[in-house]
């Protein structure tokens, strides 16, 4: 329902600009003007009320997904392994995935996970940040020696449904492209890490 609502109020805005440019044109050519760089200032005008945040948007996400986003590994499991003979096999998966500790508000928040007797999993998630955009971040922690095993970075620019702009749904974008490829990598990662069942 609220889509529909959403696309009809579109519709009715795309009318009011539709005649905005037309009276702009009708302007210009009454008294003696550009009819054509009037209509085109009208048009762009239209434009950029709903949609000025949209270019920004998309040329800031695709920065950071290029230059801060992906899949790290700073220890592998076999290093972990020869690191700390015998532990790999006694590691025993945590059933109950609730976190741990939580710091942080809704927006900014750290949620920590303990994966089994030596392993942690911290998720972050940030924002918003400049132009509608959030981070995620997941590492990977051994929990004796506080040390990072591996790290997932991503970023998107949903918006929380009861926020004012839900409706600006063209600047909704679910994570960098290339997260997806990451993503499974580091369940990979994880799955190593995270002991036999009980």
């Amino acid at each position: 329902m609220f889509g529909l609502l959403v696309f009809l109020a579109l519709g009715i805005y795309l009318l009011f600009a539709a005649y905005a440019v037309h009276k702009a044109r009708s302007y210009a050519r009454t008294h003696g003007k550009s009819s054509q760089r009037w209509g085109w200032g009208a048009a762009l005008v239209a434009f950029l009320i709903p949609f000025w945040d949209w270019i920004p948007t998309v040329a800031t996400h695709q920065y950071y997904c290029a230059t801060q986003a992906g899949f790290w590994v700073y220890k592998t499991p076999e290093q972990w392994k020869a690191e700390n003979p015998g532990e790999m096999e006694k590691l025993v998966s945590n059933k109950a995935q609730v976190p741990v500790r939580s710091d942080g508000d809704e927006n900014n928040r750290t949620d920590s996970y303990s994966l089994n007797q030596r392993i942690g999993l911290l998720n972050s998630r940030r924002g918003p940040m400049l132009f509608n955009r959030w981070e995620v971040e997941t590492a990977l922690v051994d929990k004796k020696t506080n040390e990072i095993l591996g790290r997932s970075r991503d970023f998107y620019t949903i918006h929380k449904p009861d926020s004012g702009d839900a409706w600006k749904f063209w600047l909704h974008v679910h994570g960098c492209k290339a997260s997806k490829d990451d993503e499974n990598r580091y369940r990979i990662f994880l799955s190593h890490f995270e002991g036999a069942k009980e």
